[in-house]
This record gives structure tokens, C-alpha cells and sequence, in this order.
């Protein structure tokens, strides 16, 4: 019995170190944003849906930012790539700074975007990196074990969020229209300045992971063929030959659109499931699902040593399928508890489906990391939606949409996700060259 291939070699375990922890960084942004929807919610009395544009704001900006970022891959490199996606991750961090003092909602909207092309230049960067620093055959596994340490962040960012951004104090709309206007306004005020010190801590820690980044040497990867195909003739129109790898955009686009809707609405959803339900207890729901998340994500990558990823991709479909239904159609606590079982279901299915779409692409890896990033823009489209079906009927309802979300991650994990033959042949990899920047 042969086996499997190891995570890394010795000479890249540096490099993945150093990679790894941005996965762990951006999980600020994201996970913060969890927090912020219901926070801005009550600071600016907004509905659901108009609290769910914080997500279209953040998804939005990765989604426009993607495929220029994967441009400037080609042209300056990954180290590069890296440190100007960290600077433009702290430009939007800092600007939460003004737009508490303005208290404009747009404000906050627009520094949210301006973090997310940041952080969508990092995730073009970072994933395929990952992918190519050890053998291929063990590039899930290792794209996995990349995410886990963005899981822990999550689970962090959650408690860090709820304890300093959530003020826990709340008012029913009948104790709002009974303040006075001064007193309204003081309440107003209070909770926009709650996000000041820790976006501003934030800022510092993007810049200090820049300095880390310029002074360390990490060697770039040229993706090549065997055929003799230039990386710079890569083109988008090339990358669109692979059905497998616009399956998984579209996979991706389901996934990262549920799992934001998801993590979304969670306090929302305890809140109505579970009346009387205070901001601060219903966000421990939040923070056991992201412990799902991260208990998922580091056993993911140790498991995929016996089960093959698309197979265990499978399993956790189901498993998300199972939960949701649960959701839609019981009541009481137990939707709830199946809202934090669907944390570890997620777990594994971001790096999974990425790390199965780019499978076969050679030169076109950058462009099709890409597009996989671009489909990210579900977090933007997805919460929306479901914070319309909230506004019109209840968030219950809502929960349909991630259903069908999980019906085509389910088929992707059981035949999409294979290469076409034509492509096999057409396209293979050599091993990866590496020069020191």
C-alpha cells in the first residue's frame, strides 16, 4: 500500500508558515462582518436587508478586485501581490476611523470595500500559493490545513467582535420613539464609536504584517507546461476551455453565498427562534459555529488522508443539506444547535472546491485563482436575498436559499469537479521553478 504524499517539502515549509498566517489575518475582515450587521443594525435602525448591504459592500469590492488581482500576480509576482493587498486591506480598516465620527452608513459601506479588494488580492495570491508549495497530489490537504489557521481567526474575531464592538445594550422600536432627540442622538453615537478602537488596532496589525512580509525573502512560483506554454499568454478566454474549473466558480460562488447568509443571520435567526434572547448570549451561537468551523477545518486536512476530498465534500453537503432542512422546518432550540452543526459542514468546502477547480489548469493557475476569487461575489447576492425573504415573510424562510446553495456544492462534489480529458491532455505541470525575490 503506497503512501500518501507529504504535506510539504522542507525547502517550502518557511514559505507556508509565513503564507499561512495571512489565512489566519483575513479572517478579520470577514468574520468581523458577522458582528457588524447586527451592530449597525441597531446603531442606524436599519432592516435586514439594508443591514445585509454590509455584505454586498465587502463581497462586492473582492468581486471587482479579483481579476485585476490576478493580473498583477502575473506582472509583479506573489510577494508583491501580498504586500500591496495588506496595504489596501489597512486603508479600508482605518477608514472606519471617519466614518464612525461622520456616522454615515455609506461611509462604512465604502471602507468595507476598499478592505475587500485588499483582502481580495490576498486570497488570489495566497490560495494558489499554497496549492503549489509541496507535490500536487497533496494540494488539498494542504490548502486545508492553509484555511484551518482562517478558521481559528474566525473563532478569535467572533469573541474579540462580541466583546468590544456589541455594546449589549438594546431598545425595543417603542422605547426609540419614546427618547427624546438629544438622548437618541447620544445612543446613536455611542454605538458608532464602538467600532473605532478595534478597527484601529486592526490597521496596525495589516501594516506590522507588511514589514514582516517586505524583509522576508519567499520564492516565487512560475506556474509552466511541459508543452511549453507561456504564463504569459495566459488568458481569460483560455481559462474558460476547463469545465470542471466554471463549475467550481460556480460551486464556489454557492458556497461562499451560503456560508456568508449563514453566519449572517445567526443572531438574528437565535433571537427568533428563541425569544427574549439577549445580542450577547444569541452571539455564543455564532462563536460555536465558528468553533464547528475550525474544528472541521483541522481535522479536514487529516482526514482527506483516508477519504478522497471530493468524496468527503460530498459527505459535508449532505451533512449542510440535512441541517437545513432542520432549519426550515422544526422550531424551538433545535434549529438553532443545527445552525452550529452547519459550521462544521462548511468547514472544508472553501479550500476544497478552490483546490479542485484549479486541478490540470498549468499556466492558467493565476487566472482561474482569479475567477474562483470573483465568485466570491455570492457573499454579496446571497445575504441579500435572504434578508429580503426576511423583511417579507421571516428569517426562518430565508434559510431556503443556502438549500439550494448545497444542492449544487453536492453536485459539483460528486461529478463536477472532474477535469475533461481534453483538457488533461492539453495542459500539464511541470514542477514548479522558484526564484528568491
Amino acid at each position: 500500500m503506497s503512501s500518501s504524499p507529504p504535506i510539504t517539502e522542507r525547502r517550502y515549509v518557511v514559505p507556508l508558515v509565513l503564507v499561512t498566517s495571512l489565512f489566519f489575518l483575513w479572517a478579520i475582515g470577514v468574520n468581523l462582518n458577522d458582528i457588524l450587521v447586527q451592530h449597525l443594525k441597531k446603531a442606524f435602525g436599519l432592516s435586514d436587508f439594508q443591514s445585509s448591504l454590509i455584505q454586498s459592500a465587502f463581497f462586492g469590492g473582492y468581486f471587482l478586485a479579483a481579476l485585476p488581482a490576478g493580473w498583477l500576480m502575473q506582472r509583479l509576482g506573489y510577494k508583491r501581490g501580498i504586500l500591496i493587498g495588506l496595504l489596501v486591506c489597512a486603508t479600508g480598516t482605518f477608514l472606519f476611523i471617519p466614518a464612525a465620527s461622520v456616522r454615515v452608513y455609506g461611509f462604512f459601506l465604502f471602507a468595507l470595500f476598499v478592505m475587500a479588494c485588499g483582502q481580495s488580492v490576498l486570497e488570489v495570491a495566497a490560495n494558489p500559493y499554497v496549492t503549489t508549495l509541496g507535490p500536487a497530489d497533496s494540494s488539498e490537504r494542504r490548502l486545508n490545513l492553509a484555511q484551518s489557521f482562517n478558521s481559528a481567526g474566525a473563532v478569535l474575531i467572533a469573541l474579540i467582535g462580541s466583546r468590544f464592538i456589541l455594546s449589549g445594550i438594546e431598545h425595543t422600536p417603542a422605547e426609540l420613539a419614546a427618547m427624546n432627540p438629544a438622548l437618541l442622538l447620544g445612543y446613536r453615537v455611542s454605538e458608532a464609536n464602538m467600532v473605532k478602537t478595534p478597527y484601529l488596532v486592526i490597521t496596525g496589525v495589516f501594516l506590522f504584517v507588511a514589514l514582516l512580509i517586505f524583509f522576508t525573502k519567499l520564492p516565487e512560483i512560475h506556474e509552466t507546461s511541459v508543452e511549453g506554454l507561456e504564463a504569459s499568454g495566459a488568458k481569460l478566454n483560455g481559462t474558460l476551455a476547463f469545465p470542471h474549473l466554471i463549475k467550481g466558480v460556480i460551486a464556489q460562488f454557492f458556497y461562499v453565498g451560503a456560508q456568508v447568509g449563514v453566519a449572517s443571520f445567526i443572531i438574528r435567526f437565535a433571537e427568533f427562534s428563541l425569544p427574549g434572547t439577549h445580542e450577547k448570549a444569541a452571539a455564543h451561537y455564532l462563536q460555536a459555529h465558528l468553533a464547528g468551523f475550525m474544528i472541521g477545518r483541522f481535522t479536514g486536512s487529516a482526514v482527506m488522508q483516508k477519504i478522497a476530498a471530493p468524496r468527503l465534500l460530498s459527505l459535508f453537503a449532505g451533512g449542510s443539506l440535512l441541517c437545513l432542512l432542520m432549519v426550515l422546518l422544526a422550531s424551538g432550540v433545535a434549529p438553532v444547535w443545527a445552525i452550529v452543526l452547519l459550521g462544521l459542514f462548511h468547514s472544508i468546502m472553501f479550500p476544497t472546491i478552490f483546490a479542485l477547480s484549479l486541478k490540470s489548469l498549468g499556466p492558467y493557475t493565476k487566472l482561474g485563482s482569479s475567477l474562483l476569487v470573483m465568485s466570491i461575489v455570492g457573499g454579496a447576492v446571497v445575504p441579500a436575498i435572504m434578508g429580503r425573504i426576511s423583511d417579507a415573510w421571516n428569517i426562518q424562510r430565508a434559510f431556503v436559499i443556502p438549500l439550494l446553495c448545497h444542492a449544487y456544492i453536492f453536485y459539483f462534489a460528486l461529478w463536477g469537479y472532474r477535469p475533461a480529458r481534453t483538457a488533461n491532455a492539453g495542459t500539464s505541470l511541470a514542477f514548479p521553478a522558484t526564484e528568491a525575490e
